[in-house]
């Protein structure tokens, strides 16, 4: 039986309870993502190193079938009937979340960081992404000071989007851009990563059960 996302959420702080003291933050931050993903509009990710991958696993979780099975609704299923081997590709096709991670497109962050300013790959991204007032950027650092994380976040902020941000305990620079802030208990980055992990998968699967719930 799939869980729902009250279950999802209680289950966090019961295998976390370090977590505990975040819980509104943290459900603030799901709200912001959930209007997101209802409106059918993108979540953009984005960070460096640890948080780059972890941009990659968040994205591989929105996008595909997660902890449930999403098959394509009758309506787009009939969209394939009149293609040879539709019935095929329909079947096995599965519904997402949009979401795009900021790190992957190495073409366009390699020119823009040699031709321009490598302190705002992701921000150039954003800008040039964000076409929808329910668009979010999902913006990792475990610092909260990583300056290409929070030029992202600013230009979010002027693009009229909602930034939500995870980070340490501190919150850093970008704490001040950002419209939820899940401030991890840790400091150092890798014990930040360690924490960002459950958190992510939390709103992952949060995300998953309120949209494709049956």
């Amino acid at each position: 039986m799939n869980k729902s996302r009250e279950d999802i959420f209680e289950a966090l702080f019961l295998s976390c309870p370090a977590l505990l003291p975040l819980r509104e933050d943290i459900s603030r931050a799901y709200h912001i993502l959930r209007k997101c993903a209802l409106a059918k509009a993108k979540i953009m990710v984005c960070g460096n190193g640890g948080s780059a991958a972890d941009s990659e696993h968040i994205v591989g979780e929105l996008m595909k079938g997660f902890n449930m099975q999403r098959p394509l609704s009758f309506e787009d299923k009939e969209k394939f009937k009149d293609i040879p081997g539709g019935k095929e590709i329909a079947d096995k096709l599965q519904c997402g979340i949009k979401a795009i991670s900021l790190v992957s497109q190495t073409g366009l962050i390699s020119a823009f960081a040699n031709d321009v300013d490598a302190a705002l790959v992701f921000a150039q991204q954003v800008f040039a992404y964000a076409d929808s007032k329910y668009d979010v950027l999902l913006a990792l650092t475990t610092s909260g000071n990583s300056l290409n994380v929070v030029n992202a976040a600013k230009t979010a902020r002027a693009a009229g989007i909602q930034v939500v941000a995870i980070t340490g305990e501190t919150g850093g620079e970008i704490a001040t851009f950002a419209d939820a802030v899940i401030r991890l208990p840790a400091k150092e980055p890798f014990a930040v990563q360690e924490y960002t992990l459950p958190v992510y998968h939390a709103l992952c699967a949060m995300l998953e059960a309120d949209n494709f719930q049956a």
